[in-house]
């Protein structure tokens, strides 16, 4: 006999427990299928940088708490280009930087604590099971190789960029090429002139930041364009060393020490995928796999959990829904998904692909250098807390060229004008 519950998640880590956990507060049984039998396994490949939208769920689950006991860092960033430092004021709103050897076992930890999750380690999932052409469970191995079914009213696919369950649902997948990549790692001792902020610099086309996070550590990362990449490997961390040293306002990283082997991404293009199917939810990198650069990846699998138990928790919540009911809800989270989150995967995309920045985006960035409002506009837009038609509003780029035009006249020599 299969095994039975409203939901199914296939797929353990951020975006999976977080719908899990969503889920069974709404009274609904929840099964969340794990590869792993290790429930300290983590991702390795993050630069662990929640936005503000992540910390909205946090709450939401209850794990706020359990994240500052942990030493987790609120977060806000400061911007370098060409043109100076973009620093934002203190508005309030903030994230959460903490590494994910920690937080992927805290969450899972409190998805294993919630009644109504039922979570399993070890065990793979392999298949789709359907009825009616309709999808209804998985069949999975544990990892003594027994096969079981799982059935479900809804499956939720969190089980990443390469989505297994996805391909087997036969859900299309739009791909972007990256033109950059990325080293980074941990260290520990540094000291940053601006405290727990964390500092990015826009070389341009290049890319290097430091995100302060948890334990006293600091997650270095340069991002370069793929052309650079042969040489770049040559060494590693004298690479890192110089790009840093040759930044305004950088840690000095002799003064610390590296903790952590460096975690090299040679290639991780972008890719997209409708958020839904009948019987079938994608979540976080499942459905949307943008940029690292901007450190979207969590925030963006925590809300669309959000969103996600939103939509079908109150339906699934009626023992009289039908499955055309079901999956008209799925269908509301595929157009919410979209809808909040289309227009920035495409912009981050488009920036990804390793061009350098464009004249509107020189002009947000001269201008927000001498302008507060426009800096504050711009750290909503990074946190993803306003859409992309807000930031480059007729309005905000008529102030932004206002704002050089004063700065120009101002410096006389026009040392500020876009180039």
């Amino acid at each position: 006999m299969p095994d039975t519950s409203d939901v199914l998640v296939v797929g353990g880590s951020l975006g999976g427990c977080a719908a899990a956990i969503l889920l069974a507060q709404q009274g609904l049984r929840v099964t969340v299928l794990e590869q792993h039998r290790n429930p300290g396994h983590y991702k390795r490949a993050c630069t662990h940088y929640m936005q503000p939208g992540a910390a909205a769920v946090f709450e939401r689950i209850g794990l706020v708490p359990q994240l500052e006991a942990a030493g987790a860092v609120p977060n806000a960033l400061d911007l370098w280009t060409r043109y100076g430092w973009i620093r934002p004021p203190d508005e309030g709103f903030h994230g959460y930087s903490i590494r994910r050897s920690v937080l992927d076992p805290m969450l899972r930890t409190a998805a294993a604590a919630t009644p109504g999750v039922d979570l399993r380690l070890g065990v793979r999932a392999t298949q789709l099971i359907r009825e009616d052409g309709r999808i209804h469970g998985v069949r999975g191995t544990d990892h003594t190789g027994d096969e079981r079914e799982f059935t479900a009213h809804v499956v939720v696919g969190a089980d990443g960029r390469h989505s297994p369950v996805a391909s087997w649902a036969g859900v299309p997948v739009k791909e972007r090429k990256h033109g950059r990549f990325a080293y980074f790692a941990s260290f520990e001792g540094l000291s940053l002139p601006r405290g727990s902020r964390a500092l990015m610099w826009f070389t341009d086309p290049d890319v290097a930041y430091v995100f302060p996070n948890d334990g006293g550590t600091t997650v270095v990362t340069v991002m370069l364009t793929a052309d650079k990449l042969a040489d770049f490997r040559q060494d590693v961390d004298g690479n890192v060393r110089r790009m840093l040293a040759g930044l305004p306002d950088a840690p000095d990283l002799s003064r610390g020490r590296r903790v952590s082997d460096y975690v090299g991404v040679p290639h991780y293009p972008d890719v997209s995928r409708k958020a839904a199917a009948p019987g079938l939810a994608l979540v976080g990198d499942a459905a949307l796999t943008t940029d690292y650069l901007w450190g979207v990846g969590c925030g963006w699998a925590l809300e669309s959990s959000a969103w996600l138990a939103d939509e079908i928790g109150p339906v699934l919540g009626r023992s009289t829904s039908s499955a055309a009911e079901v999956d008209r809800a799925l269908q509301r989270y595929a157009r919410r998904h979209h809808h909040a989150l289309a227009a920035h995967h495409f912009f981050i995309a488009d920036l990804a692909g390793g061009r350098r920045l464009n004249p509107l985006e020189r002009l947000m960035f001269a201008a927000a250098v001498h302008d507060e409002q426009l800096a504050s506009s711009l750290a909503r837009y990074g946190g993803r807390l306003i859409t992309p038609w807000r930031f480059l509003s007729p309005a905000k780029v008529a102030r932004s060229l206002r704002v050089q035009a004063g700065a120009a006249r101002a410096t006389r020599a026009g040392s500020v004008a876009i180039r």
